[in-house]
């Protein structure tokens, strides 16, 4: 057994505090033992630390994956490492990044934010090559929760826009998931023959039963779960598999469908790794995420594995969805940040007219 390596967070946290003072938030300044991949990897002379800047809802998995590299990445190279973890809502935590402070490895909610930080001169392009899976670590879904007994009778999609009902989602201006909530409206219109003024008229009408914006997901469900504001939640489907492990949700959440295929990436923050030269312990870490024990943390917290292995073993633990579509069926990321979030994009119009 390998004892981790804790040493003293007073500098980094002193970085994130710089970075509150300019205004960005980070949720988490807390150090987190981590954990390696196959392949061969050099030993490294003398202790290293890495940081991981991740969204907020997979604080969970990694919990339990991060010890699991540290261990493997001693045995195979001697090297004592430690990683600190940094969690807060997706968009948040990318401008961080691009603020100046030195993650080795970003998870972040959607790869329209890793665009970012590749257009920011930290990411090169090509980094969806670099990792299996075009470097996508999780699947999810966006699922529908209901309040006890369902009193709404909410069962797909255009049930939301039904009056009387008054819903919680995160706001797409900080958080991945929010952006991922949306899409999933839009396209519930769109991806079944809807045009797009349907789909503006349908989320419009969403978005006006939305009292407040939380910044992330998981103080979304927080305020749904845990303070009883709101009568129907759109999550991720791991946020609701974990809020029904914790006894804090009482009725069946629903998956609707169409629905669309929620994609996690990790990216190697090249600018910061060849300056400190963590470069192959961080990419070594990129890498486990999707090996096959760390591939079935991630089923077993919830998330959709993306190893096709690990899937065929747990996909019964998951809801069948009949269309999956993706973001590439609103042109990429980069048309999405576009087109629907940035300054004056389709969510300002949207929100403007529904406040």
């Amino acid at each position: 057994m390998v004892k981790a390596v804790v040493v003293a967070s007073r500098g980094l946290c002193s970085s994130l505090l710089a970075v509150v003072a300019a205004g960005v938030l980070l949720g988490g300044c807390a150090p987190a033992p981590g954990p390696g991949a196959g392949g061969k990897a050099s030993a490294g002379k003398g202790d290293q630390e890495l940081l991981l800047v991740s969204y907020a809802v997979t604080k969970a998995p990694y919990d339990r994956i991060l010890p699991l590299f540290q261990a493997d990445w001693k045995a195979r190279t001697g090297q004592n490492l430690t990683i600190r973890a940094s969690y807060g809502p997706s968009g948040v935590q990318t401008r961080a990044i691009l603020d100046g402070i030195e993650a080795d490895v970003a998870t972040l909610a959607l790869a329209g934010d890793v665009e970012k930080l590749q257009e920011g001169g930290l990411v090169q392009p090509g980094w969806q090559k670099e990792l299996p899976h075009n470097s996508m670590i999780t699947e999810s879904v966006v699922v529908l929760v209901p309040r006890k007994g369902n009193p709404g009778g909410v069962q797909t999609w255009s049930d939301l826009a039904r009056p009387g009902l008054a819903m919680i989602t995160a706001n797409p201006k900080t958080s991945g998931g929010a952006r991922w909530n949306f899409l999933g409206l839009w396209g519930s219109n769109t991806q079944s023959g809807g045009s797009e003024a349907q789909a503006r008229t349908f989320v419009s009408n969403v978005y006006r039963k939305v009292d407040n914006l939380p910044k992330d997901s998981r103080e979304a469900a927080d305020l749904f779960l845990k303070r009883g504001i709101g009568d129907v939640l759109l999550t991720y489907e791991n946020e609701a598999i974990l809020a029904k492990r914790e006894g804090l949700l009482e009725s069946p959440f629903l998956v609707p469908s169409p629905n669309i295929r929620i994609e996690g990436p990790v990216v190697v923050i090249d600018r910061n790794v060849d300056r400190r030269g963590t470069r192959k312990a961080a990419e070594a870490l990129a890498t486990y995420f999707s090996g096959p024990q760390a591939q079935k943390i991630f089923a077993e917290e919830g998330f959709r594995p993306v190893n096709p292995s690990v899937w065929a073993q747990v996909r019964d633990r998951f809801a069948p969805v009949s269309k999956l579509y993706s973001a590439a069926a609103f042109g990429g990321w980069t048309t999405i940040n576009s087109t629907f979030f940035s300054k004056g994009g389709i969510w300002d119009q949207l929100f403007a007219a529904t406040r």
